[in-house]
């Protein structure tokens, strides 16, 4: 029987107030199935283009804590002890920073193997 997931696209927006992104990550979560997983896809020609003065290393260390919180490693600090629904409502919180999630949106899944395959393909492909 299939399961509901909900799925958010991580976004790099080096502007805020110009409202310029990329899309850098895809974050999933299953509640039925216990699955809470990023998967981060960061172009760094497309990102330097948009903003030339970018740190590309330090926007890089903040998209691998997403990844790391997601899989409740204790050295992404108190939030990744959070119950699984917990980590991913706070990761997809709203804010106005360089890194930022879209609306979440909801899918059905037979299991969880390859749902950030498929969601890294159809939206952080080049």
């Amino acid at each position: 029987m299939p399961a509901s997931f909900d799925y958010a696209i991580v976004r790099v927006v080096p502007r805020v107030e110009r409202q310029e992104f990329i899309n850098a990550g895809v974050i999933a979560f299953c509640l039925e199935k216990k699955f809470l997983a990023a998967r981060i896809r960061l172009n760094d020609e497309r990102l330097k283009a948009l903003w030339p003065e970018a740190d590309v290393a330090l926007i890089r260390d903040h998209l691998a804590a997403i990844e790391r919180v997601c899989a409740g490693d204790a050295g992404a600090g108190p939030i990744a002890a959070l119950s699984e629904r917990e980590r991913f409502h706070w990761l997809v919180s709203a804010r106005s920073t360089i890194i930022q999630t879209s609306p979440v949106h909801s899918g059905l899944c037979d299991a969880t193997d390859g749902i950030l395959e498929q969601l890294e393909q159809r939206f952080l492909a080049s």
